[in-house]
């Protein structure tokens, strides 16, 4: 043993106690500990996995793929914003546009906006460097450990919102935290959103499934934030994600969707859902061209319909398992993916929207390891939308109490992480060391005292008891912990105050769109301002 190992151990043994005590546990009455709301942003620059020679080769092949095979598009109101702009577009619907009209009409696009609930207070930025995390979205089934798993429905789906408005640490809702499938397919978004207005009131993303969604979502924010549709097309203030239906494919439902937000002043994220070897090539340079391409087709939809529309670059590229054909996530090319494509989406100059999902059946290690590659994969990218980010499960086909639990202390460890460090000769403490001197601790002095209950982050979950005070608190492992913690939060919830004539405006439409549409009406087409 070294003079310094020595020293180490021997400092080591002089602070710690001859006899452990029995630390009693928190009280039941003390609330979750939370770090407080915040834009977070990243002090750190963001990682280049591609070097400016790969990064000029996956945009030359992206063009080559957008004016030689093209994307095709469905709906004749899409087709003609194309055919307007000089797209070559052929009887069967495939868009072929030249190199320099994309990049023309894509010029247009907010290298970063503000996306504003009603409550300002609760405003995100997307763009640069700002981090947002959001809940879990489009899940058909949920699953806690008290009531099993079951099919999504409106009492749990309201269950997920409380959540969400509770945890400081999600900063958006999804397009739906999961499928209501108690209630009627063309009406449940109705119900979704005015949810997520009285029972939160932070930023949202709403469906955006062709024009007529698009429009009821816009409505009800309107409502809730007392402006008209004139007035709210000025300020960005409710969001949807649209999908390219990989390989190459733009339906119309998406492209309706996307078109009615942008004549409504309102972002949308458009993101190929693309997975290497089925929806893709099996190697990640096929896969970053084609959803590169996919991509900047969507976005310069978007541009044809309303230049200057707020519109994200999405990237939700993973691999399968090719034994099995099953979606893999949080996996090493699932990482690279985040990261490249951030890089790709700062190339075009665009705000960036990635994910951090797992493909577990169950809230165990691997649904925290494979959700730990993909979030820091997302945050040193610099995702500024980090989609799923809180509760995604089974390969994103349950919605899970626990696992959003675990997540949120994920993330406020993350959050933590990225604040900036304070170097201040207060901070450093020479007159702390100077006080403890050589071979003493630093328990007790004056700097320790005055900072002991803020100096370190407060998990939500994690138990740093020694392992006989956890063998008396019930030998609890971090699932049945975060089953207890999401009923607390339940329990600590309040609903944000909103004007209960609002409520009712926002009721009444609901009610009176749900009289007027009837089951078999198709969807609205985009009304043009």
């Amino acid at each position: 043993m070294s003079k310094n190992d020595r020293t180490t151990d021997s400092a080591a043994a002089s602070i710690r106690p001859r006899k452990r005590r029995k630390r009693r546990p928190a009280p039941a009455s003390a609330t979750i500990p939370q770090m407080p709301r915040m834009q977070l942003r990243s002090p750190f620059q963001a990682l280049r996995p591609l070097s400016e020679e790969q990064l000029e080769d996956i945009h030359v092949a992206s063009m080559r793929l957008l004016e030689e095979q093209g994307i095709e598009v469905m709906g004749e109101l899409a087709l003609q914003k194309f055919r307007d702009a000089g797209a070559a577009v052929s009887n069967k619907g495939i868009v072929r546009m030249e190199r320099e009209l994309v990049m023309q009409t894509i010029s247009s696009a907010p290298e970063s906006f503000s996306l504003e609930p009603r409550n300002k207070e609760n405003a995100i930025i997307c763009g640069g460097d700002a981090i947002n995390f959001g809940l879990v979205s489009g899940p058909p089934n949920v699953h806690d450990c008290v009531n099993g798993r079951r099919a999504g429905n409106i009492e749990d789906y309201k269950k997920l919102i409380r959540l969400g408005q509770h945890f400081n640490v999600i900063s958006f809702f999804g397009n739906q935290a999961l499928a209501p499938t108690d209630l009627a397919v063309n009406t449940r978004h109705l119900d979704t959103t005015y949810y997520n207005l009285v029972l939160a009131d932070k930023a949202m993303l709403a469906t955006g499934i062709g024009g007529g969604r698009a429009r009821d979502a816009v409505e009800l924010n309107a409502i809730a934030k007392g402006m008209s549709l004139d007035e709210i097309q000025h300020v960005p203030s409710v969001m949807t994600n649209i999908n390219i239906n990989s390989p190459r494919k733009l339906d119309d439902s998406m492209a309706y969707g996307a078109m009615q937000m942008a004549m409504l002043g309102q972002p949308t994220v458009v993101t190929p859902f693309t997975l290497m070897g089925a929806m893709t090539p099996a190697t990640m340079a096929g896969a970053l061209v084609q959803q590169n391409a996919e991509a900047l087709l969507g976005i310069a939809l978007v541009q044809l319909t309303r230049p200057g529309a707020p519109v994200v670059y999405g990237a939700f590229t993973s691999n399968v398992d090719m034994r099995s054909g099953s979606p893999a996530f949080g996996t090493p090319e699932n990482a690279l993916a985040n990261i490249a494509s951030g890089q790709l989406a700062r190339r075009y100059k665009l705000p960036y929207r990635t994910s951090a999902c797992n493909a577990s059946n169950t809230t165990d290690s691997q649904a925290t390891w494979e959700t730990q590659m993909s979030l820091w994969s997302a945050v040193m990218g610099h995702g500024n939308l980090i989609y799923h980010a809180a509760g995604w499960l089974e390969g994103g086909l349950v919605a899970s109490f626990e696992k959003l639990v675990q997540d949120c202390e994920m993330l406020q460890h993350m959050s933590k992480m990225l604040q900036p460090i304070t170097i201040t000769l207060d901070e450093i403490g020479l007159d702390a060391m100077e006080e403890v001197g050589p071979g003493g601790h630093f328990f007790g002095c004056d700097h320790t005292m005055q900072r002991f209950k803020s100096a370190f982050y407060e998990p939500i979950l994690s138990d740093w008891q020694n392992h006989e005070n956890w063998q008396l608190a019930g030998a609890k492992d971090a699932t049945t912990r975060a089953t207890e913690v999401w009923q607390k939060a339940l329990n600590e919830y309040e609903e944000p105050a909103i004007d209960p004539a609002v409520k009712e405006a926002l009721a009444d439409y609901v009610a009176n769109k749900k009289e007027s549409m009837g089951r078999d009406e198709p969807l609205l087409e985009p009304v043009p301002l």
